[in-house]
């Protein structure tokens, strides 16, 4: 599962991450760690704190771009380029709300549980 999302953060990394100027070369690699890291450690918060509504509710939400669970990926990472890369907290927000929704836009589609013209579903193979 965490070599899947580290590729779905590094496919959808682009102009986020590969072709900006604010983040190094060098960090490139880590920076994609972080984005990946985000993300799991907003999910396992949320299991670990009893949120599980929120965490399944996400997957059955069009909103994606306007989650909760979303947005707390999205700050996490942005914190984390602050901090650990020093980038500003405007541009790291920047850099975060360009990847982090695209990530799970893509985790969203290869989900195999789904809300579907308004049914849940879930289907083994998309």
């Amino acid at each position: 599962m965490f070599e899947n999302l580290f590729l779905l953060v590094k496919n959808n990394a682009g102009k986020a991450v590969f072709t900006n100027p604010e983040i190094a070369e060098k960090d490139r690699e880590a920076v994609l760690t972080e984005a990946s890291s985000s993300i799991i450690d907003v999910l396992k918060n949320h299991i670990e704190t009893g949120r599980m509504k929120a965490l399944v509710g996400y997957f059955q939400l069009n909103g994606i771009y306007n989650n909760p669970l979303v947005n707390s990926m999205v700050n996490k990472f942005a914190n984390r380029l602050n901090k650990y890369y020093g980038i500003t907290p405007n541009s790291a927000y920047k850099i975060a709300d360009g990847l982090i929704p695209q990530v799970m836009v893509a985790v969203y589609a290869t989900s195999p549980y789904r809300k579907i013209n308004g049914q849940h579903v879930y289907q083994t193979k998309w």
